[in-house]
């Protein structure tokens, strides 16, 4: 695998965004060998779902497209970014418990703080701004093995006594 990957796909700013952009976020993860990891997958798909919804809710209207983008330095971090056109920075806003919305930037904050991550806010230099979480990574441990062991064969081996009702002279 390379040190360095990257992926990207930009989506319109509609509602049905969000869930195509999930599926891009775990798609991905699974081309580049870490789907398997259901903690990584957990925490990528709700970071990737809090960012896209924000994107989609706070720039209706404002921002035609967003952008999700992906990198993974082997070495260093696992970066996620939703880039939008739009240069209003979120903000942080109390969330009242009976609320239905409000409370992504607050879900975003913990994840990156329990994984020991960073959030950033950015302008681009379109005007926009992108909002990304990196959350640090470290290259797996390589195993001994390098392949998992065969399975068994569907026959005894030589010299085996094969199962069954023993044979008649």
């Amino acid at each position: 695998m390379a040190d360095h990957l990257e992926a990207s796909l930009t989506l319109p700013s509609d509602p049905g965004s969000v869930s195509t952009a999930r599926a891009f976020a775990l798609d991905t993860l699974g081309e580049w060998g870490l789907s398997a990891d259901a903690e990584v997958s957990d925490a990528v798909r709700l970071i990737v779902s809090e960012l896209a919804t924000n994107a989609v809710q706070h720039t209706f209207g404002l921002s035609p497209t967003f952008t999700v983008d992906l990198v993974l330095d082997r070495d260093e971090h696992l970066r996620i970014g939703v880039t939008d056109s739009h240069p209003r920075f979120p903000k942080r806003l109390p969330a009242a418990v009976q609320q239905d919305n409000g409370r992504g930037m607050v879900i975003i904050r913990c994840l990156t703080a329990e994984y020991g991550g960073k959030l950033r806010v950015r302008p681009t230099r379109e005007g926009g701004k992108t909002v990304s979480i990196e959350l640090p990574w470290t290259r797996p441990v390589a195993t001994a093995e390098p392949f998992p062991p065969p399975p068994p064969l569907p026959f005894p081996s030589p010299g085996a006594t094969a199962p069954g009702p023993p044979l008649r002279p």
